[in-house]
């Protein structure tokens, strides 16, 4: 068994890219079990088979960085691996009911007792963002009104902050060279229910 604590820690990012395909060529070609310590996010999807997210010494969740991304048991998994805008309510069975009445729908074989305490984690990237103009039928889809409080470019994609009812949701949005929202613009949100992660409190 071959351990690599944070091997590739104080590489820059084009070569670190480079050393993380190279290490899993030779994890392959040697047909080594290694074990692989980060705290790099990314660099634990990319270099795994299987993750293993530890808190407080505990192993919280184990499972492929598939799994362990789309469909996080906890709300601690959910933004320790990779970002999470977490709603919380009252679950309703198959999804949650937020504090203002508003219904949040998860995927089919999602289910909790209804009345209790619960959450759910939707990726910032699952969300679709825009104008009221645009926005979907809410039949098919979660749906959230807010405003833009903020917008970081980061080349290839734009984070939107949006604020709504109190609390600062994350959106991801490729840049295609399609117009910008500007900053306390009125939005709509939309995501699919099949994106709604949805958890049991504690």
């Amino acid at each position: 068994m071959l351990l690599l604590d944070e091997p590739l820690g104080a590489l820059d990012k084009a070569l670190r890219v480079d050393m993380q395909i190279e290490l899993k060529r030779i994890q392959r070609e040697i047909g080594i079990t290694t074990i692989f310590v980060t705290h790099d996010q990314e660099e634990a999807l990319t270099m795994s088979d299987r993750i293993g997210i530890l808190r407080d010494g505990k192993l919280v969740q184990e499972g492929s960085p598939e799994e362990i991304y789309d469909r996080p048991k906890s709300e601690f998994a959910a933004t320790f691996l990779g970002d999470a805008n977490i709603l919380r309510g009252d679950s309703t069975g198959n999804g949650i009911r937020l504090p203002d009445g508003t219904a949040i729908a998860a995927g089919a074989g999602a289910k909790l007792a209804a009345g209790a305490k619960a959450s759910c984690a939707v990726r910032p990237e699952r969300l679709r963002i825009f104008i009221d103009a645009e926005a979907p039928d809410a039949a098919n889809a979660n749906v959230l009104r807010g405003q833009v409080s903020k917008r970081i470019f980061a080349g290839n994609s734009s984070t939107y902050f949006v604020e709504r009812a109190g609390q600062t949701l994350k959106v991801i949005v490729q840049n295609t060279g399609a117009g910008r929202l500007a900053e306390g613009q009125d939005v709509v949100l939309s995501w699919s229910p099949e994106s709604t992660v949805l958890i049991a409190a504690g």
